[in-house]
């Protein structure tokens, strides 16, 4: 039998408990959020997939040495796809963000009055308790007294008695383990001088968040004592993300924030995107205008979620088949002479490999002053040689041994030279 605080001990029974669940939290388990780590994630051990609602594990490297947020759940466990892929970034901003509106002390004022009003609340499951408790109580007493009074020539009788007196005693000693859960469970109510200094520190809470002294895993500490948990998903494969903050107080806070994907398929305004470029280039305006009509209607890039560059414009011109106004694209040229966009259409390869070959020499290119584009030179020779290698796999079309076995070319220059 457990008898709590019998003798003289270290540490209180509530702080004993404390520690056991600070231990079992800290554990490196999928059920558990981990102890605070040194990492640049903010949400490790917090952010929960939106799809198997298990806890997603953090991802360190790539070219960038950037962050991820990865599930793979379903594929580890059940053999099928992993559920999701997140940057690591807009997620944290989204969550600094209103971690610090949260510790604003307008928030923290409202925060402490629902406190109050939910303290109140628990006062009345409190009194609740102490009747049922007071019933209990009484009951056991009363079978007490009626087993103390009984003859002890009735030993049927007696034996009756004894067991209901056992039952009652039982009921009671449940019931007072059960309130003994309830009140753990229950957060710790604040007294007015902890209060004041709660809205004294949220004056200083920004300044100490954004301080350099700051490290990451302080700022972790604070984040894990005001959130619960952070439920995302994405939209498919589109860049927007729905994302849920729980409140460790109650409360929620959703939003969507948007990530950079790979395909400009994607995107979630791809078709709208599309038909502006169509409806720009058939009013005559040139790539340049188009991109910046595009950066002033909030057209944004798939990858680093920035407005489109004049290279991504023309290239997804190219996809689409949009060409460009009549009056620059029919500008006389030279004898095989070629502008890049039609040559990259000739040769089967993208505008920017075209620009990469001309960087290396091996693309032979002049700059073209009236319409400000690079001009490249192909005859028929030429242009199967572009296509031979335009079809190597990629990652190929620059390996030395292809080169090596091709015969002698003419420089970058030397036809322009000569004309």
């Amino acid at each position: 039998m457990l008898l709590k605080d019998h003798v003289p001990a270290y540490i209180t029974w509530a702080q004993y408990e404390q520690h056991l669940a600070r231990l079992a939290a800290n554990r490196a388990r999928a059920d558990t959020i981990g102890a605070v780590r040194h990492g640049p994630s903010l949400a490790a051990g917090l952010l929960v997939c939106g799809r198997c609602y298990c806890r997603m594990q953090v991802r360190y490297g790539g070219p960038r040495q950037l962050h991820s947020y990865t599930c793979n759940r379903l594929a580890t466990n059940y053999g099928g796809n992993s559920c999701q892929y997140l940057p690591g970034a807009p997620v944290d901003a989204f969550i600094s963000q209103w971690v610090l509106t949260a510790l604003e002390p307008a928030a923290l004022t409202l925060s402490l009055e629902a406190t109050a009003r939910l303290e109140q609340e628990r006062q009345a499951l409190d009194r609740l308790w102490q009747q049922r408790l007071e019933r209990a109580a009484y009951e056991s007493e009363r079978a007490a007294r009626h087993y103390r009074l009984v003859e002890p020539e009735h030993r049927l009788v007696a034996r009756q008695l004894a067991r209901e007196w056992e039952a009652k005693l039982t009921a009671q000693r449940h019931l007072q383990e059960e309130y003994e859960r309830f009140v753990q469970a229950q957060p710790q109510s604040l007294s007015a001088a902890e209060r004041s200094a709660i809205a004294q520190l949220a004056h200083n809470i920004p300044a100490l968040w954004h301080a350099p002294t700051t490290t990451l895993a302080e700022r972790k500490e604070m984040v894990r004592q005001i959130i619960h948990r952070v439920l995302v998903a994405g939209e498919g494969m589109s860049k927007r993300l729905q994302i849920t903050i729980e409140w460790v107080g109650g409360g929620t806070t959703a939003g969507v924030i948007t990530r950079p994907i790979s395909r400009i398929e994607h995107l979630s305004d791809y078709p709208q995107l599309c038909a502006r470029i169509r409806a720009l280039a058939q009013a005559g305006y040139s790539t340049v205008q188009i991109t910046a009509y595009l950066a002033r209607e909030g057209f944004r890039s798939p990858k680093q979620a920035k407005p489109f560059s004049r290279p991504s414009v023309v290239e997804l011109m190219r996809r689409l088949s949009v060409h460009q106004p009549r009056s620059r694209r029919h500008l006389p040229l030279r004898k095989h002479e070629w502008w890049l966009s039609d040559l990259a259409r000739a040769v089967g390869v993208s505008h920017s490999t075209l620009h990469r070959w001309r960087q290396c020499g091996w693309l032979q290119a002049r700059w073209h002053a009236h319409s400000k584009r690079w001009v490249a030179w192909a005859d028929e020779t030429e242009l199967q040689r572009l296509k031979q290698r335009g079809a190597l796999p990629t990652g190929y079309k620059s390996h030395h041994m292809w080169l090596d076995a091709q015969p002698a070319q003419p420089t970058a220059s030397s036809h322009f030279a000569n004309v």
